[in-house]
């Protein structure tokens, strides 16, 4: 083994490289002051999609950040190439502190309760009347959701024109939870939308509903042209629609701040 002396050379003395590369390790992160404020659109496999400032940026979650998930909604600090131009990747930074969750609790195909959606001030919760029949326990689920997560409910009722919504209202009514009733015609002439969009205006709000309620009609008739969704019919035997709308994103609100 060779031994040093008080004094020695800088040259006689052996450094061990870092085996996991060369930079040197450090525990100081950079503090990105000069980071920009976005918010997530979309969420698709480690790549999300942020709007920043009248921009659509592509992104990546800081390796810093560790195991902490950005979900639709959530505010977000972005570093790297803002641009949005095609084949550009930023950096997300930083997520800030949620004001409002909704989870999607465990169940058999999921054993882990999930955030799916954050940020929002409402939650709506669209059901029809008939064809396809109320789901009281789903509308249940979804208000204890909302509740917990900090949302107010709202009830979207489509399809009155094929049964009344008294008895189902009346189940809610000491809740006190607002509502809007609207028909299949109005879904299709656009009046319905304008119901809606009273409620929607200025405010940030989740969407959630069983196949067939006519959910993404009405959100269709809700945004641009040119951010429409496939929609569905419903199932002639067994009375249910076809799920067509199975991923969670944010669209702006055509007519009005949303």
């Amino acid at each position: 083994m060779r031994r040093y002396g008080k004094n020695p050379d800088e040259d006689d003395i052996r450094h061990r490289p870092n085996p996991k590369g060369n930079r040197p390790r450090t525990n100081i992160r950079p503090k990105h002051e000069d980071a920009s404020e976005g918010m997530v659109l979309t969420v698709d496999r480690g790549r999300l999609t942020c709007l920043v400032e009248d921009r659509v940026v592509l992104a990546m979650k800081a390796r810093e950040l560790g195991r902490k998930a950005a979900v639709v909604g959530d505010q977000v600090f972005l570093v790297g190439d803002l641009s949005g131009r095609k084949d550009t990747l930023a950096r997300i930074v930083r997520i800030e502190k949620r004001r409002s969750v909704l989870r999607r609790t465990a169940d058999d195909d999921d054993p882990y309760e999930r955030v799916v959606v954050a940020n929002a001030d409402q939650l709506a919760v669209v059901t029809a009347l008939a064809d396809p029949e109320p789901r009281p326990r789903l509308i249940d689920r979804c208000l204890v959701a909302a509740y917990d997560g900090g949302l107010e409910p709202l009830l979207v009722l489509t399809k009155s024109d094929l049964a009344p919504p008294d008895e189902l209202l009346e189940t809610y009514r000491a809740l006190g939870i607002r509502h809007v009733v609207t028909r299949r015609d109005e879904l299709m002439s656009g009046h319905a939308a304008d119901l809606v969009r009273e409620y929607l205006d200025g405010r940030v709000t989740a969407f959630v509903g069983h196949s067939g309620v006519g959910k993404t009609t009405l959100v269709n008739a809700l945004v641009p042209d040119d951010r429409h969704r496939i929609t569905g019919d419903v199932n002639a035997v067994t009375g249910r629609g076809r799920h067509t709308t199975t991923s969670a994103l944010a669209l702006p609100l055509a007519k009005g701040d949303g």
